[in-house]
């Protein structure tokens, strides 16, 4: 633990984002000779998520991810649809890996500090000051993660749950096709909710098979453990098999104003802040890109959390969230209309939050329906 009771800046949590923030200031010379302090009660040395995304080179992530693909596969009850992905490539990143690289890079700076503690309050009273279990420590200013309490009271906001489970398998023979990610498929369904399972290929003799809800109601894990043996049993015709890990997680897929608690000396970072894709539950790039902002604010003197969402893309996800909200069967329908009639780059453009007008046309009109009409004015 450093000794030491002030710091320029202080990042609470060394998940995704508070890492990646830590990363990207350890490589900006502007960061130099600023204290910054990391602090979680965790020691991040388990396996404990998988990070999927998309890119079109290779960047600062290059040798991180455990698998990549350049070809995609979603499957309905109706058609399947295969992709490729270029000039895309489809990558995963365990999360150990990422955590492991992150400590190693970082403790390479003597003005970044670990700190294992748990944080119990912030108060910005009269200086901003992180209470934890164990101290309190002064800060220039604070990088807070943890999801505000108001999220989980009641509140007006659309809430849709992204619950899931996975596990990761090892086969004894050769069954998958490691060429090719399935990103959905939707042939294995709990009732008139939009469930969907997830499969990525990590070699000929394992994969990691996720079974997923967009739902506002969660279940228990025997639930998950249930449709995951069926899918393996039914869809992959594999008999035998032995689970070598396992993760389980709930990704909020929101429109709670997650940023409104951004001050001049706190900013909500991660899912925390709403960075994770409300529409999707995509969060690496996203995050990859609000980090970067951040960093420009600070170097020119504004407020961190200057504009880090775009207006308009918090409504496209706003009017997707409502669909879902009000009619939870129709998701099968939307990713079949998304995926089947609009090619890669406008899809993903438009997931990344970089697309043109009229490749949001495109879109729009691809998912063109009475349920969109009516969640598009009821959002309006």
């Amino acid at each position: 633990m450093a000794h030491r009771a002030h710091f320029d800046y202080i990042i609470v949590g060394n998940g995704l984002a508070g890492l990646q923030l830590a990363l990207e200031m350890a490589s900006d010379a502007f960061f130099n000779e600023k204290q910054i302090a990391l602090i979680d009660p965790s020691e991040k040395n388990l396996n404990d998520k998988t990070w999927s995304f998309w890119e079109t080179e290779p960047t600062k992530w290059k040798n991180l991810p455990y698998k990549t693909w350049d070809k995609a596969i979603i499957s309905t009850s109706k058609k399947t649809i295969s992709l490729n992905l270029s000039p895309y490539t489809y990558k995963s990143i365990k999360a150990i890996d990422f955590y492991n690289y992150a400590k190693s890079e970082l403790k390479n700076y003597n003005n970044f500090h670990f700190i294992a503690d748990k944080v119990e309050s912030i108060s910005t009273d009269f200086q901003p000051v992180v209470i934890t279990k164990n101290t309190k420590l002064r800060a220039g200013h604070i990088f807070d993660s943890r999801i505000p309490d108001e999220f989980y009271n009641a509140n007006k906001s659309i809430n849709i749950n992204q619950h899931f489970k996975g596990v990761v398998i090892k086969t004894q023979d050769a069954v998958f096709n490691d060429k090719a990610v399935t990103m959905m498929d939707y042939r294995l369904k709990d009732g008139a909710q939009t469930t969907f399972t997830y499969v990525l290929p990590f070699s000929k003799y394992e994969a990691l098979i996720e079974f997923t809800y967009f739902t506002k109601n969660v279940v228990t894990e025997d639930i998950y453990d249930t449709f995951i043996s069926a899918y393996i049993n039914k869809y992959l015709k594999i008999d035998s098999y032995r689970i070598i890990e396992s993760e389980q997680g709930n990704i909020p897929m929101t429109t709670f104003p997650f940023d409104d608690f951004n001050t001049k000396n706190v900013t909500k970072i991660g899912t925390g802040g709403g960075w994770v894709k409300p529409s999707s539950g995509y969060s690496f790039k996203h995050t990859e890109k609000r980090v970067a902002k951040i960093i420009e604010n600070i170097k020119s003197g504004k407020i961190p959390s200057a504009n880090l969402f775009k207006k308009k893309y918090k409504f496209y996800d706003k009017v997707f969230l409502k669909v879902l909200h009000d009619e939870n069967h129709k998701g099968e329908w939307i990713f079949q209309q998304f995926y089947d009639k609009n090619d890669i780059k406008t899809m993903f453009r438009f997931l990344d939050e970089e697309s043109t007008f009229f490749e949001e046309l495109k879109i729009m009109t691809s998912l063109f329906s009475w349920s969109f009409i009516k969640a598009f004015f009821k959002t309006f």
